[in-house]
């Protein structure tokens, strides 16, 4: 920053180094006139997904930010807290904060048995529905819209509760299924029946026969235990804005697999109406129902979960408010941060918090897609992407770790000298 904070950053910006955002007049932070650069440093990113977990990021970051800081980084503290907002990678941001991980042998989204993991510390579990039923267990361009089941998620649940969690986080996101949670209830003790009295099959296509429901058989030990539904979708679970009708393609559905999936969940909510009451309906529309598949409305109108964004659940879990204690800088970020960031992604979540009280916020990303002034209103003063090394998207996934090295370099030569 040469003689100042601010001269260096506005160096940097006339060379295209990162992209300025604006600040809100009333605040001025240490990089727009305090002479004294940051000396400790959190760095709470999320994966780059396809290329590098929330964990590699966050050590490729620290490599490159001593490299570029004057000294080799001598008298600067940096502090990691890998993040994510309740999809993939939420159960590894838990173990990398002090939580045990735990694995299960349990029913995968195409009946095949695969293994998955929680996070327990004392009665508090982290569970992340992806380990169980996520796309990543579908083999290369295999989909399975209409029969993918969470069956396993509720195993998944059910072995946390084995455990002895009595409080559990429940993440939800990156699901290949779209069974409206119907195989997670089922495995813990729910019954979906056909007119002939037998189950219906795994899956959201098949609960168009469905013929009633009951879920006086679930898991007792639910009714003592507090689970908070943590994601970043808050569609309801039917409709144009629905599970099928917004997600369903991402799993392989095409336009009469979407409009399937829609009536038979729509019918499947009119069962549970006939079985619970009223609440049925009311929560297929609530924030949160739409999530993962629809196994959102599973968790509100049968596991008594409570919706909650999963970024600001997440936040609590892992201790960031302790965290931020005593830091000058924060570096969050994410593969991509765009239109969708700004939705309860972790980085819009993180910069929230942080800006709240006064601690700067910068941020990396494979590819960047919002505008400066976006970037500040989500409280994020500067972006520095890989594709302004390597224009490349394939050699930027490939090639992510060594290029966010060579970006935290200038993230540092920018605000750390």
């Amino acid at each position: 920053m040469g003689a100042t904070g601010a001269s260096k950053a506005e160096a940097a910006e006339e060379s295209g180094t990162g992209t300025e955002a604006e600040t809100r007049p009333e605040s001025k932070t240490w990089a727009e006139g305090q002479a004294t650069p940051p000396k400790r440093v959190l760095i709470a990113a999320d994966k780059f997904k396809g290329s590098l977990t929330a964990v590699e990021v966050a050590e490729r970051v620290t490599a490159g930010l001593r490299r570029g800081a004057p000294q080799g980084g001598e008298g600067l503290r940096i502090a990691a807290l890998p993040v994510a907002d309740g999809g993939d990678g939420t159960v590894d941001a838990a173990v990398a904060a002090g939580f045990e991980r735990r694995e299960a042998r349990v029913t995968g989204p195409l009946g095949a048995p695969v293994t998955a993991a929680y996070a327990l510390r004392g009665t508090t579990a982290v569970v992340e529905m992806a380990e169980a039923s996520g796309l990543r267990h579908l083999p290369d361009g295999v989909f399975a819209p209409l029969t993918a089941t969470t069956y396993g998620s509720g195993e998944l649940l059910r072995a946390a509760l084995d455990a002895g969690a009595r409080t559990i986080v429940f993440g939800v996101g990156g699901s290949a299924t779209t069974d409206g949670g119907a195989g997670m209830l089922s495995a813990l003790g729910a019954r979906f029946l056909r007119e002939d009295g037998t189950p219906v099959g795994p899956g959201g296509g098949p609960l168009r026969d469905l013929a009633t429901a009951d879920l006086s058989g679930l898991d007792p030990r639910l009714a003592d235990t507090e689970t908070v539904l943590a994601s970043d979708v808050d569609n309801p679970l039917t409709g144009p804005k629905g599970a099928a009708a917004v997600y369903g393609p991402q799993k392989g559905a095409g336009e009469d697999d979407v409009a399937a999936l829609d009536a038979a969940l729509a019918h499947y909510v009119g069962v549970l109406e006939r079985a619970v009451g009223a609440s049925a309906a009311e929560y297929a529309l609530a924030p949160g129902a739409g999530a993962a598949g629809g196994i959102g409305f599973g968790a509100l109108v049968g596991l008594g979960a409570a919706f909650r964004p999963g970024i600001e659940v997440m936040l609590d879990v892992l201790g960031f408010p302790a965290a931020l204690e005593g830091a000058d800088l924060v570096i969050t970020g994410e593969g991509s941060l765009d239109e969708q960031t700004l939705h309860g992604k972790a980085p819009a979540g993180v910069a929230a918090a942080a800006r709240a009280r006064g601690i700067e916020v910068v941020a990396v990303c494979g590819r960047l897609a919002l505008a400066p002034v976006a970037l500040g209103n989500a409280g994020i003063r500067r972006a520095y992407p890989l594709t302004d090394l390597e224009p490349d998207p394939a050699r930027c996934i490939a090639e992510a770790g060594p290029l966010l090295e060579r970006a935290a370099e200038r993230l540092a030569a920018d605000f750390l000298t």
